[in-house]
């Protein structure tokens, strides 16, 4: 009896501890999958979170941005409804305000994509009244939505390859530069990035989905390349094409189907653009990308901003997209050469590689015409790190491998910080317009009611940050009638726009006429000029201030001065008291060339002397006409 009962004790014993163990274990389970899922969030909050910190590090915008966001910023300034019901009031309106009927450049661009955002943007921008504040807001709305795009192509890398590796992705995409920066701005190139990367997304084979989810996939992705290209950039046809011929050729889609997406698509993208762009052009039928097309292929006209060699996108561009080099030493070629990865890699890897190939045929050639491949080939890098990552306790090669992927992430991180910072010093326009706006109260004529301040921007200035929202009053509704019986337009300027700032009624010029600017009787009516050049300005002038720009990077060796007034070996000096509070506050404030200064006061104590400087040289001059009183003892200005 006694060894029955001592067995029963026992069993009821371990059937407690393996409850316990059980229970223990789900606990520890749940904690465990708690953690990882916060660490998937926090990783996917990384990319929104470093376009956003790029957004506002740098909010200002250059030429190549300019047509999206001078229209974006006319259709909530003036709105749209003398496009859609048009009248005699309305065409004024027109012909007065819309930025692209005065400056219309070399070929119509689509206003597309600048409709949309100003659409998003407008709840927003009825509430925050602050000009600057809307560029943001409308810069934000684009940068969020690449963000939101690239996220998607993350989710379907995780369904693909698994979360481990979607993490890589991200933290690959997030540490580079080129798209981080970019992904904000309102180039025509990342108007369609989001909807491209999406099409790239739905090409990524799942497991688990099921054949006509396949299929239905793919059809999408050709839909939206098509409409996309239609829409936006026709270069996306040679996108198009090698993805095209793998579908068929792998036999994924019969041909019937390929060519219904692309008819669906094209009809898509030339009814939203011809019914759009022939409204706002006031040409009717309008098709600006083959406008485009036909001016910059069959013209050959793009060559004329410049040509590269035909290997330029593969030994240069692609490098500083991808950014980190253990991308392109490492972890793709790594794909290639594992059995297991290799199928899979190459189905990416093949029509995006053909695509830039394409390109490479085109003289001219910029970065950010290839700028599409970047996702997938980063997909492809993420699964190579993964594969190390996962067997880093197994040898020691993959244990070193795994810590070079690690610092070199960390060092990518470092490096894209460092650029933006030089970055923003690349909008003296911006900061010169700024200023002007802050110095011209302070030297207003006596008894001038309302005062009137008639300002000059030169070229460089208009193509260095300036837009309309640094210009003009916070914007009307988006459908705003015109106004009857309104004050006459400063039309007859020529270039010239108006528009009141608190007690000031400014009117701008962008005048780029040569011989008007050889005219002194053009330059009478200025009191301000921002000038890149002086000796061109005719008249009495003042310089007032000076706005620096980058002007390139040079090795400091040790016993050089720092050029900022302190002692960089000892430590003292103005810049050697300055902590990391007051740069950041520096930082905060937006005075990046003083942080960048401080910064290097430390670093070239930890660095016995040596340091990579920043260089940065006079570039926009900010001029007040000279004027003085006949007759008046002091003879001052004004």
């Amino acid at each position: 009896m006694d060894g029955d009962v001592l067995r029963a004790r026992k069993r009821s014993s371990e059937r407690i501890a393996t409850a316990l163990t059980r229970r223990m274990e789900t606990n520890v389970g749940q904690r465990m999958a708690l953690l990882r899922g916060q660490k998937h969030v926090f990783l996917a909050g990384l990319v929104p979170a470093v376009i956003l910190i790029h957004l506002i590090s740098a909010p200002y915008t250059k030429v190549e941005e300019s047509f999206n966001i001078q229209a974006t910023h006319d259709v909530l300034a003036h709105g749209v409804r003398g496009f859609v019901f048009p009248s005699e009031s309305g065409a004024m309106q027109l012909k007065d305000h819309y930025d692209h009927l005065t400056f219309t450049g070399p070929v119509p661009r689509t206003f597309v994509g600048a409709l949309a955002l100003a659409g998003a943007s407008w709840p927003l921008t009825k509430v925050i009244e602050d000009t600057m504040s809307q560029q943001i807001i409308v810069r934000a709305v684009l940068g969020l939505w690449n963000a939101s795009c690239l996220l998607y192509y993350r989710g379907r890398v995780a369904e693909a390859f698994g979360r481990s590796t979607a993490n890589w992705f991200v933290l690959f995409l997030a540490s580079g530069f080129h798209i981080m920066y970019y992904a904000s701005r309102t180039l025509p190139n990342f108007l369609a990035f989001g909807l491209v990367t999406i099409a790239l997304a739905k090409l990524l084979s799942r497991p688990s989905s099921s054949s006509r989810a396949r299929s239905s996939d793919l059809r999408v992705s050709l839909i939206l390349l098509t409409a996309t290209g239609t829409i936006f950039r026709s270069e996306l046809v040679l996108l198009l094409i090698p993805h095209t011929l793998l579908i068929l050729l792998g036999g994924q889609l019969s041909l019937p189907s390929i060519i219904k997406s692309g008819l669906l698509g094209t009809l898509i993208g030339l009814l939203t653009t011809v019914s759009i762009d022939s409204l706002f052009w006031q040409r009717f039928p309008l098709w600006p990308e083959l406008s485009g097309f036909s001016y910059n292929i069959l013209h050959s006209q793009s060559s004329n901003w410049g040509t590269s060699p035909w290997h330029f996108y593969f030994t240069s561009a692609l490098p500083r997209l991808l950014f980190n080099p253990l991308i392109t030493f490492l972890c793709i070629p790594l794909c290639l050469t594992q059995p297991a990865l290799r199928r899979r890699a190459a189905n990416i890897l093949l029509p995006n590689i053909a695509f830039v190939t394409l390109y490479s045929l085109q003289p001219h050639k910029e970065w950010r015409f290839i700028v599409y491949v970047v996702p997938p080939l980063l997909a492809v890098a993420a699964t190579g790190a993964n594969w190390v990552w996962t067997r880093r306790s197994k040898t020691l090669v993959y244990r070193l491998l795994s810590l070079a992927l690690l610092a070199s992430t960390l060092a990518s991180f470092i490096a894209s910080t460092f650029m933006l910072g030089i970055s923003r010093l690349n909008y003296p326009g911006a900061e010169a317009l700024n200023r002007l706006h802050a110095l011209a109260p302070l030297h207003l004529p006596p008894n001038t009611q309302p005062p009137i301040v008639h300002v000059h921007m030169d070229t460089l200035s208009c193509m260095t940050g300036i837009t309309r929202f640094l210009q003009l009053p916070p914007p009307s509704p988006l459908l705003s009638p015109p106004v009857a019986g309104a004050a006459p337009s400063t039309h007859d300027l020529g270039t010239a726009k108006a528009e009141t700032s608190g007690n000031i009624f400014y009117v701008y010029d962008k005048s780029e006429n040569d011989t008007l600017l050889l005219d002194p009787l053009f330059w009478e009516r200025f009191d301000w000029v921002l000038a890149e050049n002086v000796e061109r300005v005719i008249g009495r002038w003042v310089i007032v201030e000076t706005i620096d720009a980058y002007a390139g990077v040079r090795i400091v060796r040790p016993g050089q001065g720092s050029g900022t007034g302190g002692d960089v070996e000892s430590g003292k000096g103005e810049g050697g008291r300055r902590g990391i509070g007051e740069v950041w506050g520096m930082l905060k404030g937006g005075e990046w060339k003083g942080a960048l200064e401080v910064v290097e006061r430390y670093g070239r104590l930890a660095t016995g002397g040596w340091w990579v400087r920043v260089v940065t040289e006079p570039r926009i001059r900010i001029l007040r006409r000279e004027k003085r009183i006949v007759g008046q003892v002091m003879g001052g200005d004004w």
